[in-house]
């Protein structure tokens, strides 16, 4: 019988409010299996661009990076955010330990092909490191992620973070009975965005498309539901979209998605 994991993916707005943070970390600390987490840092460098005189693109959610915006990702994502959430889990006494995609050649990814849009120093991922990050566990250190992959030729590439979490998932899956977690300030996926209380409970295939259809699922919302169901087809076993409360046994006001 496979070894549970838990593969958590925090959103931006709580990265942000260090309460939130705090109780987030704390819990986190508390789990008791093997556990990985993933960050992105997306609000912090969108400030510090704005500072240094460079618009932000985003197209369909998703960010274009070019040269000055991966260096900033880089600064961002893998020094101020990683560092600060792995001490703080120190704090807790979680030994945890900072990774973007190239330390180990944990991930390593593609620039992703221009077609209708130029994402610029996007990457797609190819591949996850098991062997490295399984022992990582064994030794019961906490990867903490951030949202960076590499080509294994020299570059950097800036990665969704919740694609990040997804192939980790996935490609964890394959040693260990994986749950993946997408904790973010909402209760779970919303049927009214105007009504924080309209949690859909379960989404399978064919609501996801009803629900796309309606608009109920849009902007960034869609690329996140396309990690989902991309981890549940290969392998992992389920995924759960929430706020803090998805760590609460007695909680079962969060998303589930099936297939």
């Amino acid at each position: 019988m496979k070894q549970q994991l838990s593969i958590i993916k925090i959103g931006g707005n709580i990265i942000e409010n260090e309460s939130e943070l705090f109780k987030f970390l704390d819990l986190f600390s508390k789990i008791d299996r093997p556990k990985i987490f993933v960050h992105g840092g997306g609000k912090k460098a969108n400030q510090v661009l704005e500072k240094m005189g460079i618009a932000t693109k985003m197209v369909n959610g998703r960010r274009i990076t070019d040269a000055e915006s991966l260096d900033v990702a880089v600064m961002v994502y893998g020094g101020l955010t990683n560092k600060k959430i792995v001490s703080k889990l120190q704090s807790l006494q979680c030994n945890a330990i900072g990774m973007s995609g190239a330390d180990g050649n944990s991930i390593h990814a593609h620039k992703r092909p221009v077609t209708d849009i130029d994402y610029g120093f996007a990457g797609d991922v190819d591949g996850v490191n098991t062997n490295l990050i399984s022992n990582l566990l064994k030794l019961e250190l906490s990867p903490v992620f951030c949202a960076l992959t590499h080509d294994q030729k020299g570059q950097l590439l800036n990665t969704n973070a919740d694609t990040i979490a997804s192939e980790l998932a996935i490609g964890m899956s394959t040693t260990f009975e994986t749950t993946l977690y997408y904790c973010f300030e909402l209760n779970g996926v919303l049927q009214n965005f105007q009504d924080k209380n309209s949690v859909i409970k379960k989404i399978d295939s064919n609501s996801y498309e009803s629900l796309i259809s309606e608009g109920s699922i849009a902007n960034g919302m869609l690329p996140k539901m396309q990690n989902c169901f991309h981890a549940l087809k290969n392998g992992v076993k389920e995924v759960r979209i929430g706020n803090l409360g998805l760590f609460e046994k007695e909680n079962t006001n969060y998303t589930t998605l099936v297939l």
